[in-house]
């Protein structure tokens, strides 16, 4: 079944209409972009499974977020809001403004002999010349590709090596809660792991981090290079070429180099802003995560420029900087509409200040819904966050390859019900279903691989950089004709998408297939729990077995034999005695990568007493270090 059966409205028509008339759907979408050669046709299927969208139009991306909203008159508003924790600056460039910044590092690429098609990475901490890095690549047609700030040099040298950039674009560091990064000794290392280094180098001094470009013979300042800088102009490109290549961990240890293109991306995200977020030209929206991330790349920097919103750019944490109000104080200020943010940023602020002591010292009045995304929203942190908030709390479902979402509750396009635990609907272009492991769709409510019928819609990806072979084998082989998510869930009888968990998360108790996920969501409900996750085990007996671990709420005041009788009661009463759920271990806190999604395959290899790799993507390798000590052998 799909999302659209049984409905009526504007959602139902949408989706119908994008379903089975995607060309005349997509080529209206693709009014809302202004085109060097408009498109006269929406999909290039002649070599699918490799689809293309508006295969004969031309466009420039960094005109359409800049150039087009300054001639139009609103070169004074508020484009960029970079508020920075760290150092307590708050600095607003207008969108006349972001355009000079944007043009003249366009300039300083483009004496550097960089032109339309080369790579560039870009490897940044959040400040706003990572975005200026970004738009000045768009402007000229190059590709950037940028790495989370503060990798380590041989993850950095992998993408070197696969992209081949003719720059890279960096700073002296980042800045953490107690701590700098000094990105500079990183980028040296990784230069010296690569026999691709880019001839051309960029770094933008930071006055509380050491290092800079004179330390360097050939390395260029960015501010002196951009002082001088000859503005450049736009460079209209193909709309399938690629604006930039985002690499996520890739199974085989070699990353994948996602690939998303111009005139997709544009007509998709600039639909998105619109029907998804309800944002529009003047309004403020706020996405709570950083560069690095599929998220940043498509609501901190091109979703809201494309329609004239106002981006707020965080350097920060959602506690600590100073404490569990930061997130309500920058909606306070800057007026934020929309607040977009992963769920472990609300789980570490609940566990701070459960009673949301420090929400009530601001007015969060212009905060009309609070988006969560980067993992599965539970339905006890959803509660919580309504409750808190007074405002709608809204899960919604896309992955780094989607680029936007594949499941939403559509708010400016029609509103609906929010179900606690699901992402809601199809957003229309995505067919999206369920099937077993034959590929025959499952019926309303039953657990399956949740797969997307080709094509993907606008706006997601092209493919791998340089590696067909590879998209084909990874996403579109296991069943043919569908995009495979690798992630498991069902479809319910109102046509509501619940998403369990990644497909290797689903475990095998003695014969029995059972989803951690729905584990995690009772063992979220408990009153002391601030998160958990659970993660399935080896047993002897029964094959695998479900092991839990908990982080409790601050001043949460247990006996941890209590807890454990009591999680085991409430699975027990929710998933029943099958799922065989005994062992909960008390935790200080989970590790998870930086995007905040919780590290469960590692959690189970070191309960296995496997080898493990610490991953590159981890946003604290001393909380595995503990787990690893609390887990180990002889412990």
């Amino acid at each position: 079944m799909s999302s659209a059966e049984h409905r009526s409205g504007a959602y139902a028509e949408a989706f119908s209409e994008s379903i089975e008339h995607p060309e005349r759907f997509w080529l209206k979408a693709a009014e809302a972009v202004d085109w060097v050669d408009a498109p006269t046709r929406a999909l290039d299927d002649s070599a699918a499974p490799m689809y293309r969208w508006f295969p004969d139009a031309r466009v420039n991306t960094c005109f359409n977020a800049l150039d087009r909203h300054v001639a139009a008159g609103r070169g004074d508003q508020a484009a960029l809001i970079h508020d920075s924790a760290m150092t307590g600056v708050t600095r607003t460039y207008t969108y006349a403004e972001l355009l000079d910044q944007v043009s003249r590092f366009a300039g300083v690429l483009a004496a550097q002999g960089i032109t339309a098609g080369d790579r560039v990475v870009v490897y940044m901490p959040m400040i706003p010349e990572a975005a200026i890095a970004m738009l000045a690549c768009a402007r000229i047609g190059a590709v950037h590709s940028v790495v989370f700030g503060g990798f380590a040099a041989a993850e950095l040298a992998a993408r070197i090596d696969d992209a081949e950039p003719t720059a890279l674009i960096t700073a002296s560091g980042g800045l953490e809660p107690g701590r700098t990064i000094e990105y500079l000794p990183i980028v040296e290392r990784a230069l010296g792991l690569t026999d691709r280094a880019p001839a051309t180098i960029v770094v933008k001094d930071r006055a509380q981090i050491p290092g800079s470009a004179a330390d360097h013979d050939g390395w260029l300042d960015w501010d002196a290079a951009i002082a001088d800088a000859t503005p450049a102009d736009c460079v209209p490109v193909a709309a399938t070429d690629p604006l930039y290549i985002l690499y996520t961990s890739g199974t085989t240890g070699k990353p994948k180099g996602v690939v998303r293109d111009n005139g997709g991306h544009a007509v998709a995200l600039a639909w998105s802003m619109r029907n998804i977020y309800d944002i529009g030209a003047g309004q403020v929206m706020w996405t709570a995560s950083d560069v690095g991330w599929v998220v940043g790349h498509s609501y901190i920097v091109y979703g809201p420029l494309l329609v004239g919103a106002t981006t707020v750019m965080y350097e920060g944490k959602p506690v600590g900087t100073p404490d569990a109000g930061a997130f309500w104080r920058i909606v306070a200020q800057h007026g934020v509409r929309a607040l977009f943010t992963a769920p472990t940023a609300i789980r570490a602020i609940r566990k701070e200040d459960p009673d949301a002591v420090e929400l009530a010292k601001y007015d969060i009045s212009t905060l009309t819904t609070l988006f969560a995304a980067g993992e599965r929203l539970d339905p006890d942190t959803y509660e919580w966050a309504s409750t808190k908030l007074g405002v709608p709390v809204i899960d919604h479902w896309w992955q780094t390859e989607t680029g936007w979402a594949i499941c939403a509750n559509l708010r400016g396009l029609e509103p609906m019900p929010i179900k606690a635990g699901s992402p809601t609907v199809s957003v229309p272009g995505y067919l999206v279903q369920v099937v077993d492991a034959e590929g025959t769709e499952v019926e309303a409510g039953a657990e399956g691989n949740i797969v997307i019928r080709l094509p993907l819609p606008p706006g997601t990806l092209a493919g791998l950089w340089r590696d067909e072979q590879r998209y084909v084998k990874s996403y579109l082989s296991t069943f043919p004709g569908h995009y495979l998510t690798g992630d498991s869930g069902y479809i319910d009888a109102d046509g509501y998408v619940f998403v369990l968990g990644r497909s290797d998360d689903v475990i095998n108790v003695a014969g029995h297939r059972l989803s951690t996920g729905a584990m995690e969501a009772v063992v979220a409900r408990h009153a002391a729990v601030a998160e958990c996750a659970v993660v399935g085990i080896r047993d002897e007996l029964k094959g695998q077995r479900p092991s839990g671990y908990v982080v409790l709420k601050a001043g949460a005041d247990i006996d941890h034999e209590v807890l454990r009788t009591e999680l085991v009661a409430m699975v027990r009463d929710q998933i029943g005695a099958v799922a065989t759920f005994r062992d909960v271990t008390v935790v200080q806190a989970l590790p998870k990568t930086r995007s905040g999604k919780i590290l469960r395959k590692t959690m189970r290899q070191i309960a296995d007493h496997e080898d493990y790799t610490v991953p590159s993507t981890i946003e604290d390798p001393a909380v595995l270090d503990a787990l690893a000590k609390l887990l180990g052998p002889g412990a």
